[in-house]
């Protein structure tokens, strides 16, 4: 019986022994993973692979000593689950494919069919050409003039689309619109962080902010109301300090001038149409979850339903006639889509691991012994946001507190993780602004590197600190209103 004693203990000691080498085996291979999708510009490999191969190699060395991760984890679900039955492997296996993989998947899978959905919509408005008439609006003579049209059509089209579809739309209006380089790459900047914060400004607006969204951390009005003010603040004062750095005449090219009788150009009318539909119906999309507590990609379907049906019949006469109605344009915008969708699934898979293997409980033992103050801790995250991209950082700081059960002798920090608590608002805009302090720490920093070759030098060097500036700004905005409104 001694004997018995002991080799199980053994036997148990040396399961444990493997169980903490395949965990700290996964977290260095997230941290390598983390490391790679920082150093992109450097080392050239795609961070949408980098962040897939993470995650999916990361879930096969969970299943390795998957009974474990659910004993520690899920030991009172998972005995549930088995009733009467005998354990085995198979049962551990079932159980993590069908209470532990498929919970976050189906999330994850919400959140691709709403970017799969908008990036559907954004095709047809751009086919439309609901987008040129920006080129006309911005057009005027002086600098501000430029500057203020340019960041206020980026906000407000990125409070509605995703902010990397608006960036890539803004900058290509840039291209055709600006004719000098180094003025383009200043406007580009400012299209960068107006976009940036457009899209913390509502919770469709961003795929971080819908996340936050749909796991019920806040909800659309009291998200809006809290963000408003501090993300018109963080746009506006780097817009003007940037600003400043353009000559008083921009450089602009002389507008396409149609002959008379041309019926290649949408009408004035059809544009207005569709980019109501569009955008409006995205506005809708909250509504819509409100009302029938549906996932908000079913609003988002709704709306591109009705958007194809109105384009259908708005362009019937070119189906019928065979003139193409697609713009060729249109294929780098798909193209940085899917790959930022494919980099979103990739970070999910990763995050979602972390939480599983119990990684994300250390790392909020140590915020909560270290750090205890919700302010300082998002501008650890901004920080961090400027060299790493910030969808993944973003991601992972939603990941590490659970939303808390409001009572009313809790403190203010503990109240900070309740559903619409400060620390949710703080994540989300310190990631989004914070992530524009280097043009490697957004996606539509990427962009603008990659459109007009900007370096990171040159925008550490001309743009950080105004950014910098605009940043803390928000963040006393945001202080005082939640100071004086709670």
């Amino acid at each position: 019986m001694e004997e018995f004693c002991f080799l199980c203990i053994t036997k148990i000691r040396y399961l444990y022994v493997i169980y903490c080498i395949m965990t700290i085996a996964i977290v260095i291979l997230m941290l390598f993973g983390y490391a790679l999708i920082c150093s992109e510009h450097i080392t050239r490999i795609n961070k949408a692979t980098v962040a897939l191969f993470c995650g999916v190699c990361g879930w096969v060395m969970y299943m390795c000593v998957g009974p474990h991760y659910i004993q520690s984890l899920h030991g009172l679900d998972f005995l549930n689950y088995l009733g009467d039955d005998a354990y085995s492997v198979m049962a551990v296996n079932e159980y993590i494919y069908q209470h532990v993989f498929v919970k976050h998947m189906v999330q994850l899978c919400c959140i691709v069919m709403y970017l799969l959905a908008t990036m559907a919509i954004v095709e047809v408005l751009a086919t439309n050409e609901c987008f040129d008439f920006m080129v006309d609006l911005c057009r005027a003579k002086t600098k501000w003039r430029v500057t203020w049209t340019l960041a206020a059509c980026s906000f407000l089209l990125s409070a509605n689309l995703d902010n990397l579809a608006s960036a890539v739309i803004m900058l290509t209006i840039l291209s055709k619109l600006v004719i000098n380089p180094r003025q383009r790459c200043i406007l580009g900047a400012i299209v960068v962080i107006a976009t940036s914060c457009g899209g913390c400004f509502g919770v469709i607006g961003d795929v971080t902010s819908l996340l936050i969204w749909t796991r019920d951390s806040v909800t659309p009005t009291n998200y809006t109301a809290a963000l408003i003010l501090p993300t018109i603040v963080a746009t506006i004062i780097p817009t003007y300090l940037i600003g400043r750095m353009l000559p008083e005449h921009v450089d602009l090219k002389r507008p396409r001038v149609f002959f008379r009788g041309d019926d290649a150009a949408m009408p004035v009318w059809q544009r207005a149409v569709m980019l109501f539909l569009g955008l409006g119906g995205l506005w809708f999309v909250p509504t819509f979850h409100r009302l029938t507590m549906l996932p908000p990609f079913l609003g988002a379907l709704c709306v591109l339903g009705v958007l194809w049906v109105v384009n259908e019949v708005f362009n019937r006469k070119r189906i019928s006639s065979g003139q193409p109605i697609y713009l060729t344009g249109n294929r780098s915008l798909q193209y940085e889509m899917i790959q930022m969708i494919m980099f979103f699934v990739g970070v999910c898979l990763s995050v979602d691991l972390l939480v599983e293997v119990g990684a994300m409980r250390h790392i909020a033992e140590l915020c909560d012994t270290y750090i205890h103050n919700i302010y300082l801790l998002s501008v650890v995250i901004g920080f961090v946001s400027a060299v790493m991209d910030n969808i993944a950082l973003v991601m992972t700081s939603i990941s590490i507190f659970p939303i808390i059960d409001v009572q009313n002798s809790m403190p203010d920090y503990v109240a900070a993780f309740a559903q619409n608590g400060q620390y949710w608002h703080l994540v989300a805009l310190s990631g989004c602004v914070g992530g524009c302090l280097l043009p490697i720490g957004c996606t539509a920093g990427y962009a603008l590197m990659k459109h007009d070759g900007v370096g990171i030098w040159w925008y550490f060097k001309c743009i950080t600190a105004k950014v910098f500036v605009g940043w803390i700004a928000s963040l006393g905005v945001y202080f005082l209103v939640d100071y004086f409104l709670r």
